[in-house]
């Protein structure tokens, strides 16, 4: 059931393996208990998941289009300024390892709530208080309360939709992910044009907490979920230190450090390149730029019937070559070049990262709720730490020396898929058809 719709779920960083524990104990109840296609129940569950999802990925990007009105407002540089999403990003990196255990205690539909609204109101609070510092310890716990719900969301709908339907609501709540990722980039332009970026950020969190509401008034409680008291430290911890012993799992947590952090780096600093000369876009056009991850939910899907055809190996490598392809294109001096750049960029990092996040759960040995968070750490990590490194070669080189840090990293994530490919070949288990 699983394979049937990984490549719609890990297109926006959320392996389809996190549901297999949940979707094996599913089945073992009685076929009446699950919510059905066709239902009320099944109707108020899809939209519920459709809010969560662009609740949450709405308010983690918001601040990207806005990187240069916080330089010019704070009197910081490129790479301090991309704090206010690495930050955000980090800490949820973070709390995807933990929010998984802590809802086995407290329960899956309050804790997302508890996320989406927390995360609504710090970022309202964000767009108030007049600090730089303050705005950064602010997006700092807001990453960390949002974890609650991608840690969360897959597991829920696993154990309470009908198997047979589970792919549909899946695909909806990775369509709200998309949609609010898109939508919290272009709001964000659209709305600093017209109003200031604070008016921006607050309108956001308002419209989000409206979403949480929403969510938990649609979404209906559990009715398969078993409590368990307490949290076993020592089974989690010994169920990562194992994945990180298989020779590949690690190769494949690089793979998604290293493709999101070029991807995250190119989009922080190619705001700054727009709005300077010779381009000089103002905050709305740039915003626009953003509309090429529809490319992404399309190659997406894509890569994974192609990995099913031709493997995974010569997959991620076509993902990383195309990665780079639209690296060199962004040097081009005319924007229609420049743009086609970023759109191939887009592309081959949605293939190259659909293909490693939904090979991690084939390889896996067991506990694969851990290697997927695992793999979600160094997703997230990836869009911190390079995300931010960017930020220097800006300040010293402007956009060439971006794109060769960025051209290194790519190099790096070659070999590294290289070695993947070869794992592939040696090992079938781990291959396109496992």
């Amino acid at each position: 059931m699983t394979t049937r719709f990984s490549a719609a779920e890990t297109a926006f960083g959320i392996p389809a393996s996190v549901t297999a524990g949940s979707e094996r104990a599913g089945r073992e109840r009685p076929a009446g208990t699950f919510v059905e296609r066709g239902t009320t129940a099944y109707r108020r569950t899809s939209l519920a998941m459709f809010l969560a999802g662009f609740s949450t990925f709405s308010l983690l990007y918001a601040v990207q289009p806005l990187l240069p009105n916080f330089t010019s407002e704070f009197g910081i540089g490129a790479s301090e300024a991309s704090l206010a999403l690495s930050l955000t990003t980090g800490f949820l990196a973070f709390s995807i390892l933990c929010a998984g255990a802590v809802s086995e205690a407290l329960g899956r539909r309050g804790l997302m709530f508890a996320s989406m609204a927390g995360g609504a109101l710090l970022h309202m609070a964000g767009a108030l208080v007049p600090g730089w510092y303050a705005i950064l310890a602010l997006r700092a716990a807001e990453g960390f309360m949002l974890g609650g719900v991608p840690a969360v969301a897959m597991a829920y709908l696993a154990e309470e939709i009908d198997p047979r339907a589970l792919g549909a609501t899946m695909g909806l709540y990775v369509g709200g992910t998309a949609f609010g990722g898109m939508m919290g980039r272009l709001g964000m332009g659209a709305l600093t044009e017209f109003a200031s970026w604070r008016t921006a950020l607050f309108t956001l969190g308002a419209v989000d907490l409206l979403a949480a509401v929403g969510f938990i008034l649609l979404l209906p409680p559990s009715r398969n979920f078993i409590r368990r008291s307490g949290i076993n430290a020592a089974h989690h911890v010994g169920a990562w230190a194992s994945h990180l012993r298989n020779p590949g799992l690690p190769l494949l947590f690089a793979t998604g450090f290293l493709v999101l952090g070029v991807f995250v780096a190119t989009f922080n600093y190619l705001t700054f390149r727009l709005s300077a000369p010779p381009y000089g876009l103002d905050q709305a056009q740039i915003s626009l730029v953003f509309a090429v991850f529809l490319f992404g939910v399309v190659s997406s899907s894509t890569a994974g019937s192609m990995a099913d055809r031709f493997g995974r190996g010569p997959v991620l490598v076509s993902g990383i070559l195309i990665m780079a392809a639209g690296i060199a294109l962004t040097l081009l001096p005319s924007l229609p070049g420049m743009i086609a750049g970023v759109a191939a960029v887009t592309i081959g990092f949605f293939v190259a990262h659909s293909v490693a996040s939904g090979w991690v759960g084939r390889m896996a040995a067991g506990s694969k709720g851990h290697a997927a968070s695992l793999y979600l750490l160094a997703y997230y990590l990836g869009s911190s730490c390079l995300g931010s490194a960017g930020g220097w070669f800006w300040t010293a080189g402007a956009w060439p020396a971006v794109t060769a840090f960025n051209a290194l990293l790519l190099a790096v994530a070659m070999v590294v898929a290289l070695c993947l490919w070869r794992i592939e070949g040696r090992r079938p288990g781990t291959g396109s058809r496992a």
